[in-house]
């Protein structure tokens, strides 16, 4: 979806304040000190409330990094 990426920004942009527009398409959990445990449940929730779905807890583990979040989401919304 053509939208996925710039709503995704917004996203972490409500999460991780200190990053810059341009840093967040290269964010990872490794990389940004602030994303813990406690960032990735907020993450994923301002995530669900944004895109209006709901994520699969089983595939947080996963979602480790702002590309993988994206390509997830991507696949999440293709029409059935």
């Amino acid at each position: 979806m053509d939208d996925t990426k710039p709503k995704l920004i917004e996203c972490f942009q409500i999460v991780f304040p200190d990053l810059t527009e341009k840093d967040i398409p290269k964010a990872t959990q490794e990389n940004v000190a602030a994303w813990d445990s406690v960032a990735a449940i907020t993450l994923v929730s301002v995530i669900e409330e944004q895109f209006g779905i709901e994520l699969d807890l089983d595939d947080l583990a996963e979602l480790d990094s702002f590309e993988k979040v994206c390509t997830y989401l991507d696949k999440r919304r293709q029409p059935a």
